[in-house]
């Protein structure tokens, strides 16, 4: 069932007629005509990146911004994670009380789908530009955070503006690249952000000496705020929108502003239903079983936080290949596959690292990141691909609420059977009981969309 939809229509068939959509032929005309040129200087410094295809300069433009707006990104969402037990002393919150408090900071993707919808009707390039300022300054407040409620406010805010830049990222990412190197430009994407991990885990590993500890970790996240002109000159609304703007029957008010969640819930309905219900099992336990790697590794087998800013840049360094390989893989074999033999492969991992003890522990971890870089990626290319430009953004905004809220349930979960094993890892050995369901679901109702124009996935329908 690799191209059926399950709807009942082929995935590369227009079911509608050519007047009710926006023609394809332009944009892809002007793609072919652009002249490729050749990779920029910047690509020396990412190894892992291997052959890059043939893109042309706005295209490596496109790639450039993103890619340092998502490292300042990953940044911000890899303190929490290191400094988990310094930011727990010095606000003095109580073992139980972690998991709540992370759910609650997760949440925040939860009105950042608004900002989503808003790229769908003003465009992406005026909201990309917002979220990037907005997440700069939340980090840098968090540093001032009195209590964890402080704490847990700054942090939700921030993660309202990440979760959506991250959204607009990969959807201008998915219209401003063809169909045959789609893939592989959200791969190089993700790639860029596993960056910012290893810069936090850099300066983490000094944060016994830093001065005022954790807190100095949010203060270095004003630093971006130096690149905000970059952005404004370098980013260019996407072309597949333009012409989307240019042929739509434009309404003023609240009803213009609702038609990209009318469109969302009108056009392909059961793509979305089915790419959510495939996520939920795997949003479930992935943000807990990344979560306590540090915690795990400093409470329950004495690592030092240098030793771990050691294994974050050796094995870690793994990550960003896992990105591109995602990208590559998913383009010559299909994004089923892969994610079908992916996420059996993580949740294998993950029992080990939280069940097994000894020198080859760094070695699970690394598959265990790779593996879920692999499927997360592949699930955020599904998201931005599956629905056509008038709800392209909205769309993969429902995708990231959907995995907030099971990522959120499963923190709060892992916060209760805690209590009952008395043990972090028992816990999130538990909650893994559900990751099956995702590649059953994924094999069954999931139309593939590798190596096709957006367009012949997703034709407009009439709403």
């Amino acid at each position: 069932m690799a191209d059926v939809d399950v709807e009942g229509s082929v995935a590369r068939r227009d079911p509608t007629p050519s007047a009710s959509r926006v023609p394809p032929q332009p944009i892809h005309e002007g793609i072919a005509r652009a002249q490729s040129e050749p990779p920029p200087r910047w690509l020396r410094v990412l190894p892992f990146v291997g052959r890059a295809p043939a893109l042309t300069g706005h295209q490596w433009s496109v790639i450039g911004v993103l890619g340092a707006a998502n490292l300042i990104d990953s940044y911000d969402l890899a303190i929490l994670g290191l400094a988990l037990p310094q930011i727990q002393a010095g606000l003095a919150i109580e073992e139980s009380a972690i998991g709540a408090l992370t759910a609650t900071v997760r949440l925040g993707v939860i009105p950042a789908i608004l900002l989503t919808v808003l790229a769908d009707r003003l465009g992406r390039r005026r909201l990309l530009l917002v979220t990037i300022l907005g997440f700069t300054v939340s980090t840098f407040l968090t540093a001032f955070a009195r209590d964890a409620r402080d704490f847990a406010m700054l942090q939700f805010l921030a993660r309202v503006f990440i979760a959506a830049e991250g959204i607009l990222a990969v959807v201008v990412i998915a219209e401003e690249l063809g169909a045959t190197t789609r893939g592989w430009g959200i791969g190089l994407l993700g790639a860029m952000g596993t960056l910012g991990y290893g810069l936090a885990s850099i300066i983490f590993s000094t944060v016994n000496v830093l001065p005022f500890g954790w807190r100095a970790l949010y203060i270095a996240g004003v630093l971006p705020l130096l690149l905000l002109a970059w952005f404004r000159r370098s980013l260019k609304e996407t072309r597949r929108f333009e012409t989307h703007r240019a042929g739509r029957d434009d309404h003023g008010g609240l009803e213009g502003l609702l038609q990209p969640v009318r469109n969302l819930a009108r056009m392909y309905p059961a793509r979305i239903v089915a790419l959510c219900a495939a996520l939920l099992p795997i949003a479930f336990v992935f943000e807990t079983s990344m979560l306590f790697v540090s915690k795990t590794l400093q409470q329950e087998h004495g690592y030092a936080p240098g030793w771990i800013a050691v294994m974050f840049l050796t094995v870690g360094l793994i990550a960003p290949i896992g990105n591109v390989a995602a990208g590559l893989l998913g383009d010559r074999f299909g994004r089923k596959r892969v994610m079908i033999v992916g996420i059996p492969v993580n949740a294998v991992a993950v029992i080990l690292f939280y069940n097994t003890t000894g020198p080859w522990l760094p070695l699970v971890w690394g598959l265990m990141v790779v593996s879920l870089t692999v499927v997360l990626v592949l699930f955020s290319a599904l998201g931005s691909e599956l629905f056509p430009t008038s709800y392209r953004s909205t769309a993969s905004g429902m995708r990231a609420l959907i995995a907030t809220l099971g990522a959120a349930f499963g923190l709060w979960l892992e916060s209760q059977l805690y209590e009952i094993t008395g043990s972090h890892g028992a816990a999130i050995t538990w909650m893994l009981i559900v990751t099956p369901l995702a590649p059953l679901i994924i094999a069954l109702f999931v139309p593939e969309t590798a190596n096709q124009e957006l367009e012949a996935i997703a034709p407009e329908r009439a709403s």
